[in-house]
């Protein structure tokens, strides 16, 4: 019965997916090569870990599978609800810190991996050169965040985690992006200080709501995945 009420979370999340898409993240060949080598490099450790970390998980219990695919499948669908901002790439909740909060930080790096490389093939959001770009911000360092943001606030308010957790793991997202992009293209009068001034500032236009929107969002699926997947939850939290 769970696993069936899990299974139809994850096509109604399918069913909410908008049909009225932009550029994903950075851009396929918006990058120069070298730092499209350079967060290629970054990410790698991390997505090796997360590997590992999954076999384990998985290979004592084999439920988690389907959690996982929730997981992903929710990751999927917010990452590719997007509204334009800056030139060569978007604004959209992330998913990734629901994920985070409930496999760590490592193991969200392989699920981003595997969502934006189906949306870079399928969908045409994103690219493969800028899949290392697109998965540092994403897929490690937003994570990170929310990660640690849960750990520190749910013992005090579990609710208030998940929503900080969620909320500041999509804001710190986009400002790695912001950093990104200002690296690989500084302003001509100010470096990249001024270059990420300007890219931080259009995001925030759209970027905070739909973070606060995630963070909504995010308690009420981890309240649901609480009720229906409890035996899971649990068998996470002794591997």
């Amino acid at each position: 019965m769970k696993k069936r009420n899990t299974l139809f979370m994850c096509l109604a999340l399918i069913m909410a997916l908008s049909t009225n898409v932009y550029a994903m993240h950075i851009s396929e060949g918006f990058l120069p090569p070298m730092w499209c080598g350079v967060y290629f490099v970054l990410s790698a450790p991390f997505i090796i870990i997360g590997i590992k970390q999954i076999k384990k998980k998985t290979v004592k219990s084999r439920d988690l599978k389907m959690l996982l695919g929730l997981v992903a499948a929710y990751c999927f669908i917010l990452s590719a609800m997007k509204l334009p901002s800056v030139t060569g790439s978007s604004s959209h909740p992330t998913g990734t810190g629901l994920s985070a909060m409930l496999f760590g930080p490592f193991v969200t790096a392989v699920i981003a991996v595997l969502v934006l490389t189906f949306q870079a093939i399928l969908l045409a959001h994103g690219g493969i050169t800028t899949l290392g770009a697109n998965v540092f911000s994403m897929g490690i360092v937003g994570p990170i965040v929310s990660f640690l943001v849960f750990k520190v606030v749910k013992s005090k308010n579990k609710k208030l985690a998940i929503f900080l957790g969620a909320m500041l793991g999509d804001l710190t997202t986009y400002l790695t992006t912001s950093v990104q992009l200002a690296l690989a293209f500084p302003a001509h009068t100010g470096g990249v200080l001024a270059s990420f001034i300007k890219f931080v500032s259009i995001f925030a236009i759209t970027q905070i709501p739909l973070a606060i929107v995630e963070g909504i969002v995010t308690v009420m699926i981890f309240g649901f995945i609480e009720s229906y997947s409890s035996k899971e939850l649990k068998d996470l939290r002794e591997v």
